[in-house]
């Protein structure tokens, strides 16, 4: 532990424990690490720098637009071949068929149940889909197996691309390396948002962007950024302002269960008119005709008492007898200590629990409190749900694999 706060951390793809997110563990220790005082992240941020000993003045700079983050920690996934896009667009969540060259979306690969079992940003050069996700051999694999007779190439070229993080929101330009441009929070075409418009959605302000450099030029190309005035920031930094925007990260907001819906990521990763794909159907009826079973929460966590709890750790409702943390309501996902917020976390909780509870958050050494925020709302219903026609049976649309 420095600086009071946990190093964010999850167990590996073959922990015991299915409701814990996945993620492949990081191939490449980047040589930003080698920095003076650099700390070194943790589970799914393993291999670049926590923060550079100053996480507070990092932090700060990057929410004023001026920082570049280390981001080679994630993968990436190269799909070429004339047929990439309508191919894409046919079996993932998205709508990819018309996509402009240098337009960023992202997109998410489903279960037949509606599950989600890998994310990633797209972008399109105009020769090739370059998706950034945290499962690249998975999703690489996954692809290459459902090409069939189709004219596309699969290939997992995290080994030669890293990515770098930047406070813009800006797309690529023609003469710019591939960039991604984190659509968030705004509502995309064929979309549906649960919580609150972009315009008063606390991402509103968040500016952020990936940009794929080759590996071997990772330093110099962060060392180009720092001699215009940027200084290097790390992943406690990009966290903490990241869960300040109630944005969904799937090495950490995903288990096993975990529904598009429950996240509110209608808003930017699924297309609902866009025609059948695996796990279509429970996304429309959900959306239609149900509720998610659950729903992401932003917390504000009790400080006074210098614990922080760890992702993973069970939320609780209270009770009135001391010392006992009451009934296990959901999980946290994502923790951050923010410089003006202090505190906070992202966690998902039933759908059930009151939006006014004060709940209780289990730590090493002891218990925190902390108010909820809700992202998505107790309602469970969209900003463009249709109205039933008559009436409609308690729970229905909630297929039994959701629960």
């Amino acid at each position: 532990m420095a600086g009071g706060v946990p190093a964010p951390g999850a167990p590996a793809p073959d922990a015991a424990v299915p409701d814990e997110p996945v993620y492949e563990a990081p191939r490449h220790r980047s040589p930003l690490l080698g920095r003076r005082g650099a700390v070194a992240g943790a589970g799914p941020d393993a291999g670049v720098a926590w923060h550079y000993g100053d996480p507070t003045a990092e932090q700060r700079a990057l929410s004023r637009g001026g920082a570049v983050v280390d981001q080679s920690h994630l993968g990436v996934v190269r799909v070429a071949g004339p047929d990439r896009l309508s191919w894409l667009h046919s079996i993932t969540s998205a709508q990819l068929a018309d996509l402009p060259p240098r337009t960023s979306t992202e997109l998410l690969v489903l279960s037949p149940h509606g599950h989600v079992e890998h994310a990633a940003a797209v972008v399109d050069d105009g020769e090739a889909t370059w998706l950034i996700t945290q499962t690249p051999a998975a999703l690489a694999a996954w692809l290459d197996r459902m090409r069939f007779m189709l004219r596309v190439e699969v290939a997992d070229v995290t080994d030669e691309w890293a990515a770098i993080g930047e406070p813009l929101a800006a797309e690529g330009g023609p003469d710019e390396p591939v960039t991604w441009r984190d659509p968030w929070p705004h509502v995309a075409a064929g979309g549906t948002r649960y919580g609150p418009p972009a315009d008063d959605h606390p991402g509103a302000d968040r500016a952020w962007r990936l940009v794929l450099v080759p590996r071997e030029r990772l330093a110099d190309e962060v060392a180009a950024r720092e001699a215009t005035g940027w200084p290097l920031a790390g992943t406690w930094a990009a966290e903490a302002l990241r869960v300040e925007a109630w944005r969904p990260r799937a090495a950490l907001e995903l288990d096993h269960r975990t529904i598009p819906h429950e996240l509110d990521w209608l808003r930017t990763a699924v297309h609902l008119n866009k025609g059948c794909y695996r796990g279509q159907e429970t996304v429309a009826r959900v959306h239609n005709l149900g509720r998610p079973p659950r729903r992401l929460v932003f917390l504000h966590l009790d400080g006074s008492g210098h614990l922080l709890p760890e992702a993973g750790a069970a939320v609780h409702l209270p009770t009135d007898t001391p010392g006992e943390p009451g009934r296990e309501v959901g999980r946290v996902t994502s923790v951050a200590r923010h410089h003006e917020l202090g505190p906070v976390a992202l966690a998902v909780v039933k759908r059930s629990v009151p939006l006014d509870a004060v709940l209780v958050v289990a730590c090493d050494g002891g218990v925190v409190t902390a108010g909820q925020e809700a992202i998505v709302p107790g309602e469970g219903v969209s900003s463009d749900r249709p109205a039933p026609r008559g009436p409609v049976s308690r729970g229905l649309g909630t297929h039994t694999s959701l629960t």
